[in-house]
């Protein structure tokens, strides 16, 4: 199947129901976006602020943006002029970067907070606990260049259904408390971003109405050799 094809089909599911369909376009080619976006799509993701910069001088200015790879602090400055979303978001300090570089670039930048529920050590993401102690403090409060849009998680890479489920039904509890408990006269926080290739059908069973895919829409990646 195309890309273009693939972008049709998808979009036909995913439309029906309100998901968002986010094109995680990283490691491949400009001439492959421009297919993506020929088709329709308008939401590309990508894992590196550089790939990002990138793809984003070449392609149509139309594209929204979207960051969820891990964000170090001192590449902020060279997305925020343009990015649409950022949905790694995961410490206090990322969130104030992000909030000076938007304030510098007179704009207001949606953010995802990152929640960690994966369990694996080598994913990023604030605790369900850390995540209430930011929303609550001083510091968040006083940033007024960042909206924050909702969460965003990646569940453990198993083949087990189960789990995965399980975690994207904490997730989505979890976003349902803090909406109601921070958010509840804010339209805005709207966005629960779970579910990639592997697992998006099971994502958007849980509530996810944000999948992530790459390989279902570009082909897989060609694997390294040893």
């Amino acid at each position: 199947m195309s890309i273009a094809e693939s972008i049709k089909s998808l979009k036909k599911e995913t439309g029906e129901i309100n998901v968002a369909l986010l094109a995680v376009s990283k490691t491949k080619p400009a001439a492959d976006l421009q297919e993506a976006y020929d088709a329709g799509q308008r939401l590309f993701g990508e894992n590196t602020v550089q790939e990002m910069v990138e793809k984003q001088e070449q392609l149509p200015k139309d594209i929204e943006w979207h960051l969820i790879g891990h964000l170090q602090s001192n590449k902020v400055k060279y997305i925020a002029p343009f990015i649409s979303m950022i949905q790694s978001v995961d410490t206090m300090k990322l969130l104030q970067e992000i909030n000076k570089h938007a304030e510098k670039n007179k704009r207001v930048i949606d953010c995802l907070l990152q929640i960690y529920i994966a369990d694996e050590e080598t994913k990023f993401g604030l605790g369900f606990d850390e995540a209430i102690e930011l929303l609550r403090s001083e510091e968040y409060t006083a940033l007024k260049n960042i909206r924050i849009r909702g969460l965003m998680g990646i569940a453990t890479n198993t083949d087990s259904d189960k789990q995965i489920k399980d975690e994207y039904y904490e997730l989505k509890t979890f976003f349902d408390g803090i909406k109601v408990s921070f958010f509840r006269k804010e339209d805005s926080f709207d966005t629960l971003s779970m579910g990639m290739s592997s697992d998006y059908k099971l994502a958007i069973e849980q509530g996810s109405n944000m999948v992530r895919l790459g390989s279902t829409i570009f082909g897989s990646r060609a694997k390294k050799s040893v």
